[in-house]
């Protein structure tokens, strides 16, 4: 009779000991402002949690679209700029990735070509920067100095008007420089 009360006693603080062990309930906790943000002030500030965070976002295709949406804004607000200054190795490596994928993707390298040329257009200190670091080149490589006169030359040939002011520019420059 003791053995059976002593099991029973044994029993009894197992099943209680047992039954005690909470549970965890994520959507609960989240719903608490506190215990999210808490939990992901967590999550940032551990790398290796974080990472883990990242694998699973990017697992899911609402998760990485959201996060592809947010890194074009950041791009777009020049955040992403701010923070390539800030970390040079970075910045290479986003150089080195983009110059990649033009190079993988003639349609991306075109547009990216674009926009550049437009924002160079339109701001004469980008075109004026534009323009010296494209004769630097030159100087550097004289088949592209080549290639390059041949296509002006192509371009004045099918441009009278061009030619003309290429003309009136160079006599401008050449009595400019004889004064000198």
């Amino acid at each position: 009779m003791k053995n059976i009360l002593k099991f029973s006693m044994i029993a009894t603080l197992l099943l209680s000991i047992v039954s005690c062990k909470p549970t965890f309930d994520a959507a609960q906790v989240l719903q608490s402002d506190e215990n999210r943000k808490e939990l992901y002030k967590n999550i940032v500030s551990d790398p290796v949690k974080f990472s883990e965070f990242l694998e699973i976002a990017n697992s899911d295709k609402n998760a990485r679209m959201m996060m592809m949406k947010d890194h074009m804004k950041m791009m777009e607000d020049g955040k992403m700029m701010g923070m390539m200054k800030e970390n040079p190795e970075m910045k290479e490596k986003m150089e080195k990735m983009m110059q990649e994928k033009m190079e993988n993707n003639p349609e991306m390298q075109k547009k990216m070509q674009e926009k550049m040329r437009k924002k160079m257009m339109d701001d004469p200190a980008d075109r004026e920067a534009m323009m010296e670091k494209m004769h630097s080149k030159m100087k550097e490589n004289p088949e592209m100095m080549e290639k390059m006169m041949d296509k002006m030359m192509m371009m004045m040939h099918e441009n009278p008007e061009m030619m003309e002011m290429m003309k009136k520019k160079m006599k401008e420059h050449q009595l400019k420089m004889e004064k000198q």
